[in-house]
């Protein structure tokens, strides 16, 4: 079922009815609330929004730009992708870059010693490594938030981090499981963990938490809902393991004042009763590849609404 869409206009009505007027980098002005969180359950569908279409196809390119550690601007516009457009043209960066920004830091996080660079971090590669290995660590993070290099960014990090954690699934889960994806098994107690193994049932299900200073809740956190949504299955696949929740934990959780009447227009709106599915092939992650197709996605029609940079 279809809990997303009523959790957002919530949101949305939320800070509607108790946000406070702000002013803001961009000039634009927003009604702003403080420490919010949404969380949503993957087995219960792809989190893309049904209330208004969603850019599918931007939200992918911009999270495989991210994982490639790339921070050109040209890698966007060759994938028509424009969201970074706006951010690229205000920084006035002439190297063609938006500098040091989300991809350069989960693939390239410099370590210098005496002003002179020794080391570049692979944050991604050793999550992953350290999710093989010691699944029950306490340190599965990945950060963006590189203080030492913040002036250099077109836009410092919004979403700025995020934590995974693993569990071990019981008998019964892995059954369900199981049962989902194929034809039911029947009675779960004629089987144990080692017809599981043999069946290919991940032993681990796997969440993850992201952290985010600023939320342009109505055209920006829909992206982000998906985009680590897709990211925490990418990493599923790639550790074998099932992916479970994605939860947001949302700083600075505002409206721009140009947003309203389109915020209005989303509550207005029934949401249709069931999540559309994900199926990935031919994932490389390390490489920031990966081929999707997106199953029975059904939505209200887009809500237009301006960027603000």
């Amino acid at each position: 079922m279809n809990k997303l869409d009523k959790d957002y206009q919530d949101l949305l009505q939320y800070i509607l009815e108790y946000g406070v007027s702000k002013e803001d980098r961009t000039g634009t002005g927003t009604i702003s609330t403080f420490g919010r969180q949404i969380r949503h359950n993957l087995n219960d569908g792809f989190p893309l929004l049904t209330t208004k279409k969603m850019a599918i196809k931007s939200i992918m390119t911009e999270l495989k730009w991210f994982l490639k550690g790339r921070t050109d601007i040209q890698y966007l516009r060759d994938n028509g992708c424009k969201i970074w457009d706006g951010d690229f043209e205000k920084a006035g960066k002439e190297d063609g870059t938006l500098g040091p920004i989300y991809g350069k830091q989960w693939r390239k996080w410099p370590v210098y010693n005496l002003q002179k660079l020794i080391v570049q971090v692979d944050q991604i590669s050793n999550l992953i490594n350290e999710l093989k290995t010691n699944p029950d660590s306490r340190r599965l993070m990945v950060s963006a938030w590189n203080v030492g290099e913040l002036d250099e960014m077109s836009l410092p990090p919004c979403h700025y981090g995020f934590q995974v954690y693993t569990r071990v699934l019981d008998l019964d889960e892995r059954i369900a499981y199981y049962n989902k994806n194929n034809v039911s098994l029947g009675k779960s107690s004629d089987y144990f963990h080692e017809h599981m193994d043999d069946m290919g049932v991940p032993r681990r299900v796997i969440s993850l938490m992201w952290n985010q200073r600023s939320v342009d809740t109505f055209l920006g956190l829909p992206f982000n809902i998906a985009s680590y949504a897709m990211l925490l299955h990418l990493i599923a696949k790639e550790v074998d393991m099932i992916p479970g929740e994605i939860i947001g934990n949302l700083g600075d959780t505002h409206l721009y004042k140009n947003h309203i009447d389109q915020a209005l227009e989303q509550i207005s709106r029934e949401p249709f009763e069931y999540l559309p599915k994900l199926k990935l092939n031919n994932v490389n992650l390390l490489d920031g590849e990966f081929d999707y197709e997106i199953l029975h996605y059904h939505s209200h029609p887009t809500i237009k609404a301006p960027l603000s940079n």
